[in-house]
């Protein structure tokens, strides 16, 4: 049997007559960067606040390398937290910030300070021992926080939102070094984000959750590239979903009738028996073609008018408004086509493919014609 960090077990909290979590069911493994992503409210936070405990079940079972924690305090459990705000001690000095914890539990000597220095040279801090807090920047203090939550050495340390003060270039950058810091020490992460896009840099693992339960588990790829849900195909990135009927199979794949009566093709293990589906594929697994172009033989192909151009830098964005009415976004990296006169014109006729193993299928809804959502 794998060996598992963190076992939560039809865990439930519930506020009054509102179920933040619902009932879930979930294995950390040991080393793991976990993310639990999801938008306000979702209860990524509540969950990771129940494991950590600083908040108590309402029902369920939750344990910690194989023993029953669902009960214990905080400081009983093998976890640290590092929180959004950082909550540092703004009287102490950096290198007291760091050392606190071990203070805490009689530490004492060359140990706490091997330890702090030791700390201090794994977030890249070296010599800042003597700061204040108000002394440092946003994303040093970030660094502290994640070096005092690690030099107690806990065996899961639990990250919320740390960070989301952050301006988006030292986000980015942040992310690089708490996964490399990750992989350094080796310590199971389990981390909460809205941000799919920190989500699917840093973890090897997501839980994409919503309404209190999460819709689908995987690692990034398979998320990205085969939700199994309307909600995990909008929430990461952009989709494109065409409401479809089945109509039969051939060479692997299952026949879809679209609205317009176009036909296209998706794997058919994908679609397991179901007579409706609605067919996804992201905007930039499309290529645009002119009307007239040739298409190679066995891409999915549609038909369309261009109603919306932006420019975006590394890529153009269209609109395309296809038979039957639908709207499909499209991204097209500008290599090719550079400058403003090359671009796809508005009112331009063109031709959508993409290969048919670039196809996901959710489940059918009438929204999906027209496709409001791809053009949010």
């Amino acid at each position: 049997m794998q060996d598992v960090d963190v076992r939560l077990t039809q865990v439930t909290k519930a506020y009054g007559d509102v179920l933040a979590v619902d009932h879930i069911d979930l294995e950390v493994l040991p080393g793991e960067f976990f993310s639990l992503l999801g938008p306000s409210g979702c209860g990524k936070t509540t969950t990771l606040r129940m494991i950590g405990g600083f908040e108590q079940p309402t029902s369920g079972l939750i344990e910690l390398h194989g023993e029953d924690v669902t009960w214990l305090p905080p400081y009983q459990r093998q976890v640290n937290t590092v929180f959004q705000n950082y909550a540092l001690f703004p009287h102490l000095t950096i290198y007291e910030n760091v050392a606190f914890g071990l203070r805490r539990k009689g530490v004492k000597g060359p140990e706490v300070e091997a330890r702090v220095t030791e700390m201090l040279n794994l977030v890249e801090l070296p010599g800042y021992e003597k700061r204040k807090p108000t002394q440092i920047s946003g994303g040093q203090a970030q660094r502290v926080a994640l070096a005092r939550a690690l030099i107690n050495r806990p065996r899961v340390l639990l990250l919320d939102e740390p960070l989301g003060a952050l301006d988006l270039k030292l986000r980015k950058q942040m992310q690089v070094e708490l996964k490399r810091i990750q992989k350094e020490v080796g310590i199971t992460f389990i981390y909460v984000t809205h941000d799919q896009e920190e989500a699917m840099t840093m973890s090897d693992r997501i839980a994409v959750m919503n309404k209190g339960h999460y819709e689908q588990l995987g690692d990034p790829e398979t998320l990205y590239e085969r939700p199994t849900t309307r909600f995990v195909a909008g929430f990461l990135g952009i989709s494109n979903l065409l409401g479809g009927k089945v109509v039969g199979a051939a060479d692997g794949y299952a026949l879809l009738d679209l609205a317009d009566g176009t036909r296209i093709r998706v794997s058919a293990a994908l679609v397991a028996g179901r007579s409706a589906v609605s067919a996804g594929v992201r905007p930039e697994k499309i290529r645009l073609n002119e009307e007239t172009e040739t298409v190679p033989a066995g891409r999915n192909l549609l038909h369309g008018v261009v109603t919306d151009v932006a420019y975006i830098g590394v890529s153009t964005q269209y609109i395309v408004e296809v038979r039957g009415g639908a709207r499909v976004m499209v991204y097209e990296q500008n290599l090719e086509r550079a400058t403003k006169s090359e671009l796809w014109s508005r009112g331009e006729k063109v031709q959508l493919s993409w290969n048919p193993d670039h196809t996901f299928v959710v489940e059918a809804s009438p929204a999906d014609a027209p496709n409001d959502d791809a053009a949010e």
